[in-house]
């Protein structure tokens, strides 16, 4: 099930290979983020510290960034089976059950993660209608909401795929 030097599931045909260049680049993207966000706040604090005046709105930048980032890492943690699993339960069950347990929570997940595409997408568009803003930089709070949902699309892509994988491994 593992590819041969990667520690992680297996991305088999083009579907798997597809999910995996997206999963990866939006989490390149999410790092890259970070390190953006990183480097503004160490110039901010270095101003503020300095000459008495930060990066104005780096705090509303901070906000913003981190909830994209966040975001941008959860499809690649599914597709590689990075989240945290409680597995002493099943830690003498048979590769079967525990392939089964995985399909489950793929599953799972994948309804989660639709739940929240709809409910944010709703979100983002009375944000957009209600014109609401940032206060320092009046940036349009909307706008943190199209890659959130690229993100949340793709978790459950990868969580149907996910899925899928388990399932097959489970009737084997």
């Amino acid at each position: 099930m593992d590819e041969p030097g990667s520690g992680g599931p297996s991305t088999d045909g083009p579907v798997g290979r597809c999910l995996s260049l997206l999963t990866r680049a939006f989490a390149l993207a999410g790092g890259a983020i970070l390190v953006a966000m990183t480097v503004m706040e160490t110039v901010s604090i270095t101003l503020r510290a300095v000459v008495g005046a930060p990066i104005p709105g780096d705090f509303e930048l901070i906000k913003m960034g981190t909830a994209i980032a966040v975001v941008a890492f959860l499809p690649y943690c599914q597709l590689v089976k990075g989240n945290f699993i409680v597995d002493f339960v099943l830690a003498r069950a048979s590769d079967r059950v525990k392939a089964a347990m995985d399909a489950l929570g793929g599953l799972a997940l994948g309804f989660i993660a639709a739940i929240l595409l709809w409910r944010m997408t709703l979100g983002g568009i009375d944000l957009r209608a209600s014109a609401d803003k940032s206060m320092v930089l009046s940036l349009p709070i909307w706008s943190a909401f199209p890659p959130i949902l690229l993100s949340l699309a793709l978790l459950v892509a990868v969580s149907l795929y996910v899925f899928w994988r388990d399932f097959k491994a489970a009737v084997r």
